[in-house]
């Protein structure tokens, strides 16, 4: 299947972010300072739910991946990004770049699972207080997640082997910071139609159908909140919807800038900017969202650095 690439293209070039020259090391500073408070930030979230029994709930199991998928999708374009800015040599293997598609979409379509299974596990708590630790138990939690990591695996799997089979003889250069699908799509010299149909399909199952689930979970807990009066239970459900709707509308909105509202001139300065939005600014984010709009985690890191000044 790689027959035909390897004797025509062996390398990528990636032009990188559309800076001028002089602004390289004030960019490097900046996008080095939001990869190290990405992965600080989300190893910090992981810590704390494992060390504070109060965080051992479904809600936190869930955020408890999420903040490990968000430390893994920065890293499959930040470090090479960084790198490049760095040096000269602004190439990557074809290997390389196909490697690099394949993660950076298996670990999209992740967020995007997981933030549905954050969503139903407030409509269910909220919804159905009675029955949430019957309903939503450890087997379930574990299925959601192992089931996201099943989808995300068979559709970026898809995408990966569809994009090796293409012929790339026209040229091999690439206005980007990593390898993306679309722009790559754009550079094959062989008939991307298949490719094209595959992603609209595949797009629905990754995005369309979870963002309708996330719509309606919260179509049903605004439902809820208008009817029952509101209790101490329902103000601290809600607590954790807030950090979650935030987190939704970055990840989905980012999407819907880019795919639903194009623009008519510098289209391709206005993708780099949206990846960059979704694949290094909100991974960023979510650490503070849930620990600022969240009094359970302030409360987690609290106790925890409360226990190291006073241990002996």
């Amino acid at each position: 299947m790689r027959r035909d690439n390897q004797s025509s293209l062996s390398e990528f070039l990636l032009l990188g972010l559309p800076i001028r020259p002089d602004q390289q090391d004030i960019y490097y500073a900046l996008f080095l300072g939001m990869y190290l408070t990405t992965v600080l930030g989300n190893l910090l979230i992981i810590l704390l739910i494992r060390l504070d029994s109060c965080l051992q709930t479904p809600m936190y199991f869930f955020l408890s991946h999420l903040a490990f998928n968000d430390i893994s999708f920065s890293s499959v374009t930040a470090p090479k990004m960084l790198m490049n800015m760095q040096m000269q040599n602004q190439s990557i293997s074809y290997a390389g770049c196909i490697s690099q598609v394949y993660f950076f979409l298996f670990f999209a379509a992740i967020d995007s699972f997981l933030l549905t299974s954050m969503a139903y596990d407030r409509y269910v708590a909220i919804c159905h207080p009675l029955h949430y630790t019957t309903i939503m138990n450890r087997s379930l939690c574990f299925l959601l997640v192992i089931l996201s990591w099943v989808l995300s695996f068979a559709s970026a799997l898809l995408h990966t082997l569809l994009l090796a089979r293409l012929s790339f003889c026209g040229g091999n250069t690439l206005p980007h910071f990593f390898c993306d699908l679309s722009a790559l799509l754009k550079l094959s010299s062989s008939d991307t139609s298949t490719n094209e149909q595959v992603i609209l399909a595949v797009g629905v199952v990754v995005i369309n159908l979870p963002f309708i689930c996330i719509l309606i979970s919260y179509g049903c807990i605004g439902s809820t909140i208008l009817r029952v009066p509101s209790t101490m239970g329902i103000s601290k459900a809600l607590s954790t919807c807030g950090s979650h709707l935030s987190v939704v509308s970055l990840y989905y909105g980012a999407i819907i800038g880019l795919y639903f509202f194009p623009s008519s001139s510098n289209s391709n300065d206005k993708d780099i900017i949206v990846a960059v939005l979704y694949s290094l600014v909100t991974p960023m984010l979510n650490p503070f969202i849930y620990s600022l709009r969240n009094r359970d985690m302030r409360g987690a890191l609290g106790n925890v650095l409360n226990r190291r000044t006073f241990s002996p």
